[in-house]
């Protein structure tokens, strides 16, 4: 890591002139703005119950947590701009980004910085490359479209299935490891198509469904252009059932399309809000009138994740703040949290969902 001893000289003496920062600056990072910025509102809620909570404990090793808040609106560039600016505001800790394309080019400016991230990106690459400072919070794309891709090949075995994806790390991968599980289970796919990501039109990929005979549409990317595909097929006449990833979560999905969500299957982890040890901050959230869903606890969880460590360690400077994170379990609101020498969760899991009247459960 970047450690001068010319750094490393400078930071002692200003440790003696200067007395300890009564602040501690984490921040969280994501699409504040955008197409996906409800998914960046989740987040950000979150981490403010989270950052409420420490602080009325007492903070972080006696000083409060303040949070800076980095839009990157899914745009790489614009993620790697967000980065350089944390490491100037002097964060010790990151949650974030969101989009896994995002996710792993600032990864490379804080790792550089030595500032520990937690995620929720799933794509593989995110933790793949060797990145000492990253802990993955979610499971992976190869995990969950495992899932999916077993669920299409049993549960609609000798139906149509087309697997489509947006182009994006994020989308890409995950369509790319659900077609690998539908094959591996005697399922090819009868079509394998990619759109572009925030039109407004998908006729021409609805008109190819509907030709080909297509009842099941597995789908890499993000929930809005769901919805458009879903509302499109309907006013051709296609009934088509959708089964998506973890990003599925967001009710903006029921919102956009109506009744048609009720034809969305996804796959996400073991849904927080249903762990015992979790009940009095679910009951904190819906108090305040804010619904705890999708990415809402993890941000809670990351929060967590830093406030133990850092106790851990007696610390937050990386080199034992990173090594209490690696070596330690901690009990969060999304359950135990323990990672292996990726980064990547110790005992991810990810199970099936279905949308049905604006509410999301596991699927029968």
């Amino acid at each position: 890591m970047k450690k001068t001893l010319f750094a490393a000289a400078l930071g002692a003496i200003g440790a003696l002139a200067v007395p300890a920062h009564a602040e501690l600056p984490v921040a969280i990072a994501g699409p504040m703005t955008g197409q996906y910025a409800s998914a960046g509102d989740q987040i950000r809620k979150g981490a403010e119950m989270a950052i409420a909570d420490i602080n009325a404990r007492g903070g972080v090793l006696g000083e409060k947590l303040v949070l800076e808040v980095g839009d990157d609106a899914c745009d790489p560039k614009q993620a790697v701009s967000v980065a350089n600016t944390m490491v100037n505001k002097g964060i010790v800790f990151m949650h974030g980004h969101w989009c896994s394309s995002s996710t792993i080019p600032a990864s490379e400016v804080y790792v550089e910085a030595d500032i520990p991230m937690a995620t929720v990106s799933t794509n593989p690459q995110v933790t793949e490359r060797g990145l000492e400072n990253i802990f993955r919070i979610m499971g992976r794309d190869d995990q969950q479209g495992m899932v999916a891709g077993t669920y299409l090949a049993t549960q609609f075995k000798g139906k149509k299935i087309a697997v489509v994806d947006d182009k994006s790390a994020y989308g890409k991968g995950l369509a790319d490891e659900i077609a690998k599980a539908m094959t591996a289970k005697g399922a090819t796919p009868a079509l394998r198509e990619s759109i572009t990501a925030g039109e407004k039109d998908y006729s021409g990929l609805v008109t190819k469904l509907k030709r080909d005979g297509v009842e099941v549409m597995a789908y890499g990317g993000y929930h809005t252009e769901v919805a458009l595909i879903l509302r499109q097929a309907q006013q051709a006449g296609l009934d088509l059932t959708v089964m998506g990833g973890d990003t599925m979560t967001n009710s903006e999905l029921v919102t956009a399309a109506g009744p048609a969500a009720d034809k969305v299957l996804f796959t996400f982890s073991p849904d927080p809000r249903k762990n015992p040890d979790a009940a009095p901050v679910v009951e904190k959230f819906r108090a305040a009138k804010v619904e705890p869903e999708g990415y809402v606890l993890y941000a809670y969880a990351a929060m967590q994740l830093f406030e133990q460590a850092a106790t851990a360690a007696k610390s937050t400077d990386y080199v034992p703040l990173e090594k209490a994170l690696r070596g330690g379990t901690f009990k969060t609101v999304i359950g135990d949290l323990a990672f292996d020498a990726k980064g990547d969760q110790q005992a991810p899991g990810f199970v099936v969902y279905r949308w049905q009247g604006g509410q999301y459960d596991y699927a029968k």
